[in-house]
């Protein structure tokens, strides 16, 4: 578990890191002394507008391949320029953004003999699920169904359908589900006081 002041240095350097390329036009990773931050982890960046909270972008990495101080400036990068969903973000929108880092627990395959018993071992509040069936897959992150208000049944199935197939793939024997925990940390305004969003 990461502290406040772990989680506060991580949006930090997410923030940095964007208005960093700003400034110099490429990414430049800042190196960081805490043992902690050096960890390997998978983490997801979440830019939002403020005060609307519309998503403006939303990258990461659930595999721990890279230290995390790293990872998440790489992935700060990646939500603001590199999210095909939306524009790159713009030097004017700096002031009008606010940053959520999302840094994961290992993902944990979940094992079933009947594909009905994943309903019975996603627990909403706590869990975010990753999809893979051969070559398609996808990733909601834990906050996802609070904020949409779903049930086991409708995050499972925008699950399937954020990797453009339906439910009824869930019973394909090439379907596997993987479940992880966050620890969120995000600003309360642009450049504002950052705190630790708990979900339940």
């Amino acid at each position: 578990m990461l502290s406040l002041k772990e989680g506060e240095r991580l949006v930090r350097l997410a923030r940095s890191a964007v208005e960093k390329f700003f400034e110099k036009g490429k990414l430049e990773i800042e190196k960081v002394e805490d043992r902690v931050l050096k960890e390997r982890k998978g983490v997801f960046v979440t830019i939002e507008t403020f005060p609307e909270k519309n998503l403006r972008g939303c990258i990461g990495f659930p595999h721990p391949a890279s230290p995390l101080f790293e990872a998440v400036q790489r992935a700060a990068y990646c939500s603001a320029f590199e999210d095909t969903r939306f524009d790159p973000l713009k030097k004017e929108e700096i002031d009008k953004i606010v940053f959520e880092i999302s840094v994961m627990t290992k993902p944990e395959l979940i094992e079933v003999k009947d594909p009905k018993e994943y309903f019975e071992k996603i627990e909403i509040g706590r869990d975010g699920l990753i999809l893979m069936n051969e070559y398609r897959g996808s990733l909601l992150l834990p906050q996802v169904p609070l904020i949409f208000d779903w049930d086991v049944k409708e995050f499972l199935e925008n699950l399937f359908y954020k990797a453009g197939l339906t439910l009824s793939w869930i019973y394909d024997r090439n379907t596997r589900i993987w479940k992880f925990q966050a620890q969120i940390f995000a600003e309360k305004e642009p450049r504002g006081k950052v705190i630790e969003r708990i979900l339940k």
